[in-house]
């Protein structure tokens, strides 16, 4: 990789990226790899030089539908290629830490999704990885991606500058419907070897996250409750792809809310990202004798929580709040106003000024599609909105910066491993009757 310039796209030096994982994540990081360079000017021009999975047919055709000059099966000759500048890492939890180690161990850069990892020794393992390479020039990054926002990039520039003065509250909710059927098979993200946690890791990682960046301050501790609603579930008839999967025909789950303790699973999904599979009474957690196994995650998370301040907070996770698709929102209360974001309305937040007389003051919307709004001066025309989408294509962009300039990005795998500590503190307290549950520093 050589030095880096401003100029002609074709004439910038390449960063190869290697993307270990093709499925839900693959693709939306494949098409902020893909676009970033076209509508940034960018001080590397990204090459989409090899992706990876275990599955070599479906992998090749994952990469020729995105634009990926190779495939492999074997995320070790992945990191090998000379190629391969950065490794992008969108697999389930499970692989994270060994696939970023190794991939910093080989001096390359790293993006790995979220949550870090699966457990906090986990995290920290690949914090102090990412810590050693950092000296070698190595830059790492965790994909947090609505902080790519602009209307949440705007309301953390907002706080910082004080317009909402010492915070109050802060109360966030991140909730899915898609696993309200109790005929949804036992997916990937349902088993705690591969996934980690349920609710908690998929959607609860976001938001807190997001709370803690829009504070700018960590959390100080958690009183919590879990629960699974769904205790049983069919095993799926093959890999599954993002939210979706098909249970295997015949019989269906026993009891769907039986009391089952959870089972123990075995088989990695490590290098592919794409779900598991499994034959007619077997595979991880499977019940003897039948085509179902045990859900061994959370379904929904519910937990209060304080900040280093003193400033109150409560979030609520769930894939079962039925008619809600991908619903986050997030309002901080702060002594001189507040501000709300609503994912549903990705380009807008709303502002309250409590300085302004009472007469005329309350919420008021603020259109994020201005070019001086953040990310907004390589886009379209103001009131032409952005998408879900963008938020890869800013983090691209980003990283790439990082890199040139040769500084830490954010959110480093130090952040990372915060939120591991945060959903540790989490499952402590729920195991323990809410207990409220200090986060580990």
């Amino acid at each position: 990789m050589g030095q880096p310039h401003q100029g002609d796209e074709a004439a910038k030096p390449p960063l190869g990226v290697g993307m270990v994982g093709y499925a839900f994540m693959g693709a939306a990081h494949s098409q902020g790899w893909r676009t970033a360079g076209r509508v940034f000017d960018l001080p590397y021009r990204p090459v989409l030089a090899a992706v990876c999975g275990r599955d070599g047919q479906a992998v090749r055709a994952m990469a020729d539908r995105h634009g990926w000059g190779a495939a492999e099966t074997d995320w070790r000759a992945l990191i090998a290629r000379d190629d391969v500048d950065l490794v992008d890492i969108c697999t389930p939890g499970d692989s994270h830490a060994e696939i970023a180690v190794a991939a910093l161990a080989a001096g390359k850069h790293v993006l790995c999704e979220k949550p870090l990892a699966n457990t906090v020794d986990e995290a920290e393992a690949m914090a102090a990885a990412a810590a050693a390479a950092l000296g070698r020039g190595q830059m790492s990054m965790v994909g947090f991606n609505y902080r790519r926002l602009p209307a949440t990039a705007l309301a953390r520039s907002m706080v910082a500058e004080g317009r909402l003065g010492p915070l109050r509250h802060v109360r966030v909710t991140y909730l899915q419907d898609w696993l309200v059927d109790p005929e949804f098979p036992l997916t990937w993200r349902l088993r705690k070897d591969v996934a980690g946690s349920g609710a908690l890791g998929d959607l609860g990682a976001h938001i807190v996250d997001l709370a803690q960046y829009l504070a700018g301050e960590p959390l100080g501790g958690v009183s919590a409750l879990t629960e699974t609603f769904v205790r049983q579930r069919p095993l799926p008839a093959r890999a599954s792809s993002g939210l979706s999967a098909v249970p295997q025909p015949g019989t269906p789950s026993d009891d769907p809310r039986s009391d089952a303790s959870p089972g123990s699973a075995s088989t990695s999904l490590s290098g592919s990202g794409s779900g598991s599979g499994s034959g007619p009474g077997s595979g991880p957690g499977a019940v003897p004798g039948s085509r179902s196994g045990i859900v061994t995650v959370d379904d929904a998370a519910l937990f209060t929580a304080r900040f280093a301040s003193g400033a109150l907070a409560s979030f609520e996770a769930s894939r079962f709040a039925t008619g809600r698709k991908n619903s986050l929102r997030i309002e901080l209360n702060g002594e001189r106003g507040s501000l709300a974001f609503d994912l549903e309305r990705l380009n807008e937040l709303a502002y309250h000024d409590h300085t302004e007389p009472g007469t005329h003051a309350g919420f008021r919307r603020i259109l994020v599609t201005e070019p001086d709004h953040p990310y907004l001066d390589a886009w379209w025309p103001p009131g032409h909105g952005l998408g879900y989408e963008h938020t890869f294509v800013h983090q691209a962009r980003d990283l790439v910066h990082a890199i040139a300039a040769g500084r830490p990005p954010t959110p480093s795998f130090a952040d990372g491993l915060q939120v591991q500590r945060v959903l540790a503190a989490v499952e402590e307290s729920a195991e323990k009757n809410s207990l409220y549950t200090p986060v580990a520093v």
